[in-house]
């Protein structure tokens, strides 16, 4: 299998302003995710911050870039909005991208998913958390259990505000009685997106195996493959009349 090619996109605010969150990632988000995906195979992975120049994300990083991991919460109106429409194009154009947690509110994925809102029930008492495998045929689903089991984290509840998924892997249920869409697949152009619900900032949620796992299935499956190009606009007919 061929190297896949990912960014690991981070804010990277939460971790230099909550000393919480920087306990348990104290390098950031980012390079906690970066760092487990590079020791395993068939990953060069690279990571770019809010506060990079263009965010880390030039026209240079982005077209390196097989599969974009996102992860956002307290400054998504920070991220400008030409980049925005560059990491879209990228999509609609090949690129995956994966959504983590409170990504649901970020640009990208409203603007991928034509809404304003993506709004949701929330709830940060850490909770257990049960995601049940809806889909375990799936290859996200690979390697899994039935279920995988999260001892606290923030509640997310339905309704969530996006188009129903292409296809639907996961399903959450909290102790508190929600249940919530956890793993949302969408295709956009020539792209596949997948949203994972799990990751809030305060619990250390990319640390486990099982979460670890299914961010590598979704890498996977994001990537770009080889095929036809379509062709747009006006063109001559195949067959003469």
């Amino acid at each position: 299998m061929p190297t896949i090619n990912v960014t690991v996109w981070n804010e990277f605010r939460h971790e230099k302003r909550n000393d919480q969150v920087k306990a348990i990632y104290p390098d950031g988000i980012h390079k906690a995710i970066g760092g487990y995906l590079q020791a395993r195979d068939g990953f060069a992975v690279k990571t770019a911050v809010l506060d990079d120049p263009e965010h880390g994300l030039t026209d240079e990083a982005l077209a390196g870039t097989d599969v974009l991991i996102w992860w956002g919460h307290m400054a998504h109106e920070e991220v400008r909005d030409e980049i925005v429409e560059k990491v879209r194009q990228r999509v609609l154009h090949g690129m995956g991208l994966i959504v983590l947690h409170s990504g649901h509110a970020s640009k990208i994925f409203r603007s991928l998913m034509g809404t304003n809102t993506g709004e949701l029930k929330w709830r940060d008492d850490g909770e257990k958390e049960r995601i049940w495998v809806i889909e375990p045929s799936h290859p996200i689903a690979r390697g899994l259990g039935e279920y995988i089991e999260i001892p606290k984290e923030e509640m997310y509840g339905e309704r969530f505000e996006i188009p129903a998924p292409d296809e639907l892997v996961f399903i959450s249920w909290f102790e508190g009685g929600e249940v919530f869409r956890s793993g949302c697949c969408y295709r956009r152009g020539q792209g596949k997106v997948f949203y994972f619900r799990p990751g809030h900032e305060t619990f250390p949620v990319y640390h486990q195996p099982e979460v670890q796992q299914v961010i590598a299935n979704a890498v996977e499956w994001a990537a770009p493959v080889a095929g036809p190009q379509p062709a747009y606009g006006r063109t001559a007919p195949l067959e003469s009349k």
